[in-house]
């Protein structure tokens, strides 16, 4: 993947469409589509045109037309890969965008590999490494939020927020390395009082960022709502009206859910993977108890629960469904939850606020006629805290940032407790460089491994 030859990708996706858009980068890039380049304007030469020009014309092969196009010419440096940059945008058709790409296979281009345009980029100092991972979060966002986040992120999120510090770092690494050098004459450069200020910064920030992390993560893959509630309480009628369509079974018979059913829909630009479970109860029948054993799974695991109870029968068990309501806060105190009564539409005025006033900031439903359910969906979206999104503020959502982060938080930590004990200053000088390399790995201002490189740009379509 490293090397210095043309190459050549699809950039749109593949299939029949209007047009498509044909991809080169590298030295040799517009000489070699000059070669084949017949302009409307006669004798014009794309070598000689300024960079981020676009010139109508057609592609020739040997005489032979194979479709009037449009060329757009990005000179080095400045494009997206550092190097030269063509785009071609031909027809939609299969067979042209073949034709083409053969055509230039034959004259010298290589095709590129996964994310190969990216990895140049990186390498020519287009972006750092976790700008460029943040081009595969933007292809892949499928909200509001999660593409606020990856552009937030590709715009150098993270490597703002780190730059100055891991500078003064460096700065204090580089005071206490000549100390080392003058280890006989008892001689401090680096004043501590401040030395022990940059470390604690340095420590609020890396918990910040790796506390975003569950978030983040959440924000970007959809938040996990588990479903739980007695059985036949209406949580697969519930699934399938937020959902729009016939997701799960729905049944009058007891247990028909026995395995988790899952699906995401996006509410006010917020990404919710709602999770339906099987209905909790105690029974004798073997696959069901697996499926409850499984409900307790996905709720330890979801962000927000919803409890289901079927409104109509509260007032016969209204002590049961409420210690039911404190167990579940109890057995998962971080969780948010939400409790939920269905079946409203049959219920009295007077059972409904009877309801109301024995259940903290219950919302009434009728799943069945669809009433309510816009209550729950901003109940839903005010217990997600988009306040960090609203602010701009950088948040995590890569596992191989948030790894890093953590371990530049032991080091950095181990240094703390080295000035804390007055140890020798060669001894957590070690621990400064391995802080230093753990934040550098994240935007690869340490030399990063190519096995590293490889399996992240090997993650990003072709022609990215």
């Amino acid at each position: 993947m490293i090397q210095n030859d043309t190459i050549i990708a699809l950039a749109t996706p593949s299939g029949v469409g209007a047009i498509a858009v044909i991809r080169l980068s590298g030295e040799d890039a517009i000489k070699l589509v000059d070669a084949n380049f017949s302009s409307v304007r006669k004798n014009k030469r794309l070598s000689t045109q300024k960079s981020h020009s676009v010139h109508l014309g057609h592609i020739v092969n040997n005489g032979l037309v194979l479709d009037e196009v449009l060329v757009t010419v990005f000179k080095n440096p400045n494009s997206y890969t550092g190097e030269n940059v063509v785009e071609i945008s031909c027809h939609g058709s299969l067979f042209i965008q073949q034709e083409i790409i053969q055509l230039f296979l034959q004259k010298g281009c290589r095709m590129a590999d996964n994310g190969e345009f990216t990895m140049r980029a990186f390498l020519n100092g287009k972006m750092d490494l976790s700008q460029a991972e943040a081009v595969a979060d933007v292809i892949a966002s499928n909200s509001a939020a999660s593409h606020q986040m990856a552009i937030q992120q590709m715009r150098g999120g993270i490597t703002n927020e780190l730059k100055e510090l891991r500078a003064q770092l460096l700065d204090f690494a580089a005071l206490i390395e000549l100390e080392l050098d003058f280890s006989g004459e008892d001689v401090e450069f680096a004043d501590r009082t401040k030395f022990k200020e940059l470390v604690s910064k340095i420590t609020t920030v890396l918990k910040r960022l790796i506390d975003s992390f569950a978030f983040g993560n959440a924000m970007k893959n959809g938040i996990p709502v588990a479903i739980i509630g007695e059985p036949n309480v209406g949580k697969s009628t519930l699934l399938n009206t937020l959902l729009n369509e016939e997701k799960a079974i729905v049944s009058d018979i007891a247990g028909t859910t026995r395995d988790a059913i899952e699906d995401e829909i996006i509410i006010e630009g917020v990404a919710f993977r709602f999770i339906d479970t099987a209905g909790i109860r105690d029974t004798t029948d073997v696959v069901e108890s697996i499926g409850i054993k499984k409900t307790y799974e996905k709720a330890a695991n979801a962000q927000l629960i919803i409890y289901l109870i079927d409104a109509n029968k509260f007032s016969e068990v209204s002590d049961i469904i409420i210690q039911e309501i404190n167990t579940i806060k109890e057995r998962f105190p971080s969780k948010r939850l939400l409790v939920i009564a269905n079946k409203v539409d049959t219920l009295s005025c007077h059972d409904a606020a009877v309801l109301e006033s024995e259940i903290e900031d219950v919302i009434l439903l009728s799943a069945k006629q669809k009433t309510g359910v816009d209550e729950l969906k901003s109940a839903l979206t005010s217990l997600v805290n988009t306040g960090a999104l609203s602010n701009n503020e950088t948040i995590v959502t890569n596992s191989r940032h948030f790894e890093a982060l953590n371990n530049a938080l032991v080091a950095i930590r181990s240094v703390q407790e080295g000035i804390d004990l007055g140890i020798s200053t060669d001894l957590f000088s070690i621990d400064i460089r391995e802080c230093l390399r753990h934040l550098g790995n994240i935007t690869g201002e340490y030399d990063v491994d190519k096995d590293i490189l490889g399996h992240i740009f090997s993650n990003f379509c072709i022609g990215k």
